[in-house]
């Protein structure tokens, strides 16, 4: 992690105003060393583990360079698979959404390139690819590099093992000369090198070295949980449990707010610590953290630094840190002076493979956890009060109240009875009543395409994305031309359909946001309701178009899915190199 922060960086206002935005406080190790040399101008060697935040090392500086006046293709990223490509494209719009104006567009293979060459009439400043496409459409002349300023090669040393040599030495080859050339890769292998010495401009090498690994004592584990199940699924680990001190980190400042929120609301004793804190309460909220007077501490990275107390049982990753340095950091907050620790870290879609990449830093396999039923964490629960009470009855601390069981007792009541009632009271005032999740359900009983396969964050490799699939049994599918690049919540769209729309509670089902629009479902009787009720209403201040998603909501012809339309790109056991 760096000291630095971002507004150190030299970055334009709009770029550090999406950067705030999205929540981020300080630039990972390959971040505050890279954007620097980029925004200067130098040609750039980065040299660093996946995972380690160098989209935005080089996202940042690309986009300061793009004049959105210009409809032209000023910048050109260049990956390896689909789905990276996708993930890059996705995540410069939201770097971007500040930007007014900006567009990027993916272009790939095993997609239709039709829509590609549409999108690329209508202009676009940026261009993410991968090599066997562009190259196509270099051929075709659909794409003209001519106005080409920035070239990133992203995972150079993964496209030269996919056998593209010759596609990525011809894109660089029709480059204009004078560009500024990024090439980022895990390794320096003799490929790379090759490749840099003859496209590379005395390139500066950054490289972020692995540091000390000491995770080795730490029981680890890891839990496949969609974003919405979170919290109720952080409750049951901590009643089962029940550490002492606990630290939950997420990864922007909006989700330490709403975590901690709801934990509050939940009756644990927790607070917060991030970038917005002042130095005076985060002392105090810290000094009550040693005191144990609050048993929880939900932090970012940035504002846990520092932190040194031994008595740290539990960590929990709720958001996965985007830099594997970053969890060895997060988890070494415990199993301190020889106690014993425990890391959680709750991951779904590309969590898994970014976890993964998380694996090969520290070398140590995470298993995968079962979450705890609601039925196993009251009989936790139960076992722990049974406990508590035997141990106060070997005490013999309570024998005031004798007198009180004996007119109990002499009214008739069976000691039974009164045990009974104690122990619901007991249960009323320190237990919690849980909620029901989705991973509770049994995987037989979730839809098909559900199982195992939907990203709340895109689609995964070989899946089928939700804009594919069917809308839930007894719901519909409505369109919302609104999305991530001007900043709006699912709870943003879900307040509005229950507060403006008065649509009744458990109406609303899934929320997909996507760059430039949203995927709503609502049920079926109330689809109307809430397409008429948002006639004329705002969402974040401004006007927007609710309907029905009629590409969805309407069957495809199965004439035109036969005749290739929704057909993978190639056939099964193919598909290393995608064009």
């Amino acid at each position: 992690m760096s000291d630095m922060t971002f507004g150190e960086l030299g970055l334009p206002a709009d770029l550090l105003e999406a950067v705030e935005s999205l929540g981020f406080e300080s630039p990972s190790a390959i971040q505050a060393a890279a954007i620097p040399a980029a925004m200067g101008g130098e040609d750039l060697v980065g040299l660093s583990e996946t995972g380690s935040g160098k989209t935005a090392a080089f996202g940042l500086p690309l986009l300061a360079r793009i004049d959105v006046s210009r409809a032209v293709p000023q910048a050109l990223v260049v990956c390896p698979t689909r789905e990276l490509a996708n993930q890059v494209c996705e995540e410069l719009h939201r770097l971007a959404s500040k930007k007014g104006g900006f567009r990027a567009v993916p272009v790939y293979g095993g997609a239709p390139i039709d829509r590609q060459l549409r999108q690329l009439r209508q202009g676009a400043h940026l261009i993410v690819g991968t090599p066997g496409r562009l190259q196509d459409h270099l051929r075709r002349g659909t794409f003209d590099p001519s106005n080409i300023e920035m070239v990133v090669l992203d995972e150079a040393d993964r496209m030269l093992d996919m056998g593209f040599r010759e596609e990525m030495e011809e894109l660089l080859g029709e480059m204009p000369e004078d560009r500024q050339t990024l090439f980022f890769s895990a390794t320096m292998s003799k490929g790379v090198r090759s490749l840099i010495e003859k496209f590379g401009n005395s390139p500066r090498t950054v490289e972020i070295k692995r540091k000390t690994l000491t995770v080795e004592a730490i029981e680890q584990v890891s839990y496949e949980v969609r974003n919405r199940s979170r919290v109720e699924v952080l409750s049951r680990l901590l009643d089962m449990d029940q550490p002492r001190l606990a630290i939950v980190f997420c990864n922007t400042r909006r989700v330490v707010d709403e975590v901690t929120e709801t934990l509050l609301a939940r009756g644990y004793g927790a607070d917060r610590l991030h970038g917005d804190i002042s130095q005076d309460q985060r002392e105090r909220t810290l000094a009550r953290f040693r005191e144990s007077s609050i048993e929880i501490l939900v932090a970012t990275d940035v504002a846990a630094r520092g932190i040194d107390i031994e008595e740290i049982d539990l960590v929990v990753n709720y958001d996965l840190p985007q830099d594997p340095e970053d969890y060895v950091h997060r988890i070494g907050r415990t199993g301190r002076a020889g106690r014993k620790g425990r890391a959680v870290t709750f991951v779904y879609g590309r969590d898994i493979y970014r976890l993964q990449n998380v694996e090969r830093y520290t070398k140590q396999r995470i298993p995968r956890g079962r979450i705890p039923s609601l039925e196993e964490v009251q009989g936790k629960f139960a076992d722990n009060l049974f406990e508590r009470v035997k141990e106060q009855l070997e005490s013999g601390k309570w024998s005031d109240y004798s007198s009180q069981v004996d007119r109990l007792l002499d009214q008739g009541h069976t000691s039974t009875d009164i045990a009974s009632v104690l122990f619901g009271l007991l249960k009323e005032e320190l237990g919690r009543d849980g909620e029901e999740i989705y991973e509770d359900k049994p995987e037989q009983h979730r839809p098909r395409r559900e199982r195992k396969n939907f990203d709340d964050d895109g689609p995964r490799k070989g899946r089928r994305d939700f804009r594919d699939g069917e809308a839930e049994e007894g719901m519909v599918r409505l369109f919302l031309n609104m999305g991530k690049i001007i900043g709006i919540l699912p709870k943003d769209i879900a307040g509005l359909l229950y507060n403006e729309a008065n649509l009744p509670r458990g109406a609303v089902g899934r929320i997909h946001l996507f760059p430039k629009h949203s995927l709503i479902e609502v049920k079926a009787e109330h689809a109307n309701q809430a397409i008429k009720a948002s006639e004329g209403a705002k969402l974040r201040g401004k006007g927007f178009k609710l309907d029905f998603d009629r590409a969805r909501n309407e069957r495809p012809d199965p004439q035109k899915r036969e005749r290739g339309r929704g057909r993978p790109p190639y056939p099964k056991g193919r598909g290393k190199r995608e064009y």
